[in-house]
């Protein structure tokens, strides 16, 4: 359901199955999610860019495609026209690859990495259990949220380098404390901007200053200091992510 600005997010698209699958890869907040993943890299001793690149890949297919097919699944957010089958076949084709390149990831370069080996499992709970809102929805709030898509593809960026033990272990940890407060900040700012956009009919009111000088409240008003914010993050992370691993080039 979407409220009178008719859309169901500043990025949604309208025009058919093209405009349709890209308003369900959520394209600024899939970018932003594996950006995490970039950051969580840069905190390793040395640079494998080669285990970076299956890193992104790997969370593009579970964030950017399995988790956001399930989400559009469960009570139709978006109001697409997508078929559930379509939906279904494209989570767990997605999600499957993901763990395959998870398990690739574990037995890089002749090792085994048993941070990995922990992470897919996690992972796949993390996605499905979110998306579906299983067990009763617990795991379908704002902490959840900051931990799954913020800290936990950080610390799964780390780990894939490979880096010896205790190797920029601090950093690491204040890199994931990172993705769990922005992440945090983008579930903050969203939710009531979702319920703006799919939900509100309606909006009246008006904000006097103390310069006795009044706005007119609506929708379009409300809407743009989180819409905003979180378009400013929708590139600011990415960017502090590619600084930080470049810096180590």
């Amino acid at each position: 359901m979407t409220g009178s600005t008719g859309a169901a997010a500043f990025y949604a698209r309208r025009g058919g199955r093209a405009a349709d699958w890209w308003t369900v890869l959520h394209p600024p907040y899939t970018l932003w999610h594996v950006s995490y993943v970039v950051l969580g890299a840069a905190m390793a001793p040395g640079r494998d860019w080669a285990a970076l690149g299956l890193s992104v890949l790997g969370f593009f297919l579970a964030v950017g495609v399995a988790a956001h097919a399930l989400d559009e699944l469960t009570g139709r957010p978006l109001g697409t026209s997508i078929s559930d089958g379509a939906l279904k076949a494209a989570a767990v084709l997605a999600l499957l690859g993901a763990i395959g390149l998870g398990i690739v990831g574990i037995f890089w370069k002749g090792g085994f990495n048993v941070g990995l080996l922990v992470a897919i499992p996690v992972g796949v709970l993390l996605v499905v259990g979110y998306n579906l809102e299983l067990f009763g929805g617990r795991l379908h709030n704002d902490l959840t949220f900051g931990l799954a898509w913020g800290g936990f593809p950080v610390a799964v960026g780390y780990l894939a380098q490979s880096p010896p033990f205790h190797a920029d272990l601090l950093a690491a940890l204040a890199a994931t404390a990172a993705g769990v407060g922005t992440s945090y900040a983008q579930r903050y700012l969203s939710t009531p901007a979702r319920r703006l956009r799919r939900h509100t009919l309606e909006v009246s009111g008006t904000m006097v200053a103390d310069d006795g000088s009044s706005t007119a409240l609506d929708q379009a008003v409300l809407l743009r200091p989180l819409e905003q914010a979180l378009r400013a993050l929708s590139w600011a992370v990415p960017v502090l992510a590619v600084g930080a691993w470049l810096a180590g080039v």
